[in-house]
């Protein structure tokens, strides 16, 4: 009984802490997800240490399914009328933009004599963004302009672009080091994205054609969630990235079902409480611990991410041909950075245990950074990109 009214209360408080940031985020250059990042830090174990455990040991699963969520209404907007006329820059923007950042890091981190293999291992994490972070500033914006919708396109590519970086840069990494395991990696990451990507196909194209049927075209909500978790459940088991195969399916669904009216847009209505559940927690979940340690290191991974992915997103709008407001304002767009580069660094310390403290200290202090600065970031270059 004590456990159940604790998480009832630990619910309700921060699902109405949601509309109070909203609130204020309207009234202030701080985005929504800022504040509940914020918010979260206050009430977590680092300062009030006021939520119950029995309500924070459910942030994995709660975090899982707003992720889905969020994958599935990026791949929505994935449209071949949409992609038709950005796909080159969709294209020339998220690679460049991710490879880029992975060598200003990488190099950034071996000019103040980092190890190679670590420098190259916290270079390919670098590229990684935070999807879930820069759709729910894009939606509070409630800004539909090429820009944003740019931006939504590109971030949905960019975490298939990090893996296999980070595949390749664990490859190199252990290469270096002389460990033997060169391919596995790659192995890994093509696994992760390709396994990904035919479970989302597999599930899409039978939901593009059976969903919808009971209600005049028009899918209801239980048809979309039942989808998102299937999906969700499915790529977990089989150990693939749930997230691409999440935008796998919405995209499959969004332009192969052609009786559909609204491709699932009741979803949206649901999302939010997730979302917002899921930025406290994550707030709460933040170690700040390992912020002072390395801090030169840590520093300079900021520095150069902010470089790389600046100047990775202008020479991809250079060689697109985009114009003035994208070549100003994406890369800035882009900054913010969340848990899958923390997953990320988890694998790899597996592959160097000698390094494991230095690279979750690092990875953990740069995401705190991000997490919080980012959204900010990334509101301005949505108004400002609106505005000019």
């Amino acid at each position: 009984m004590e456990s159940t009214y604790q998480f009832l209360l630990a619910l309700g408080g921060i699902l109405l802490l949601g509309l109070t940031t909203t609130a204020i985020g309207r009234r202030s250059f701080l985005p929504r997800v800022t504040l509940l990042l914020i918010f979260g830090v206050i009430i977590g174990k680092q300062v009030l240490d006021i939520i119950p455990t029995v309500f924070s040991e459910k942030f994995e699963i709660v975090a899982d399914m707003a992720l889905l969520m969020v994958g599935f209404l990026i791949g929505g907007k994935l449209t071949r009328n949409s992609l038709s006329q950005m796909m080159n820059k969709v294209l020339w923007i998220s690679i460049s933009a991710a490879v880029i950042t992975t060598v200003f890091v990488s190099l950034g981190l071996v000019l103040i004599g980092i190890p190679i293999q670590l420098a190259i291992l916290l270079g390919s994490i670098a590229a990684a963004t935070a999807p879930a972070v820069i759709l729910d500033v894009v939606m509070e914006s409630k800004e539909n302009s090429p820009f944003s919708n740019l931006l939504i396109a590109i971030v949905a590519l960019d975490d298939a672009w990090a893996l296999m970086l980070f595949g390749v840069g664990v490859a190199v990494a252990t290469s270096v080091a002389g460990s033997g395991a060169e391919s596995s990696p790659i192995l890994m990451a093509i696994k992760d994205i390709g396994g990904a990507v035919i479970l989302g196909m597999a599930i899409g194209f039978p939901a593009a054609y059976l969903t919808g049927r009971l209600k005049d075209g028009e899918p209801i909500l239980s048809e979309a969630l039942g989808l998102v978790f299937v999906c969700g459940g499915l790529a977990i088991w089989l150990d693939v990235s749930f997230l691409i195969a999440s935008m796998v399916m919405g995209a499959v669904v969004a332009n192969f079902a052609k009786h559909h009216e609204y491709p699932f847009h009741a979803i949206e209505g649901i999302e939010s409480p997730f979302m917002v559940t899921f930025f406290v927690l994550a707030g709460a979940s933040l170690d700040l611990k390992g912020v002072s340690d390395f801090g030169l290191m840590i520093a300079v991974f900021i520095l150069c991410r902010i470089a790389g992915k600046f100047v990775g997103a202008r020479i991809g709008c250079q060689f697109s041909k985009a114009d003035r407001k994208t070549k100003k304002w994406m890369g800035i767009a882009m900054l913010p950075q969340a848990g899958v580069a923390i997953g990320m660094a988890l694998v790899a310390s597996n592959y160097f245990p000698e390094y494991r403290q230095i690279l979750l200290s690092t990875v953990i202090s740069a995401t705190i950074f991000f997490e919080i600065i980012g959204p900010v970031f990334t509101k301005l270059a949505l108004k400002k990109a609106y505005t000019e």
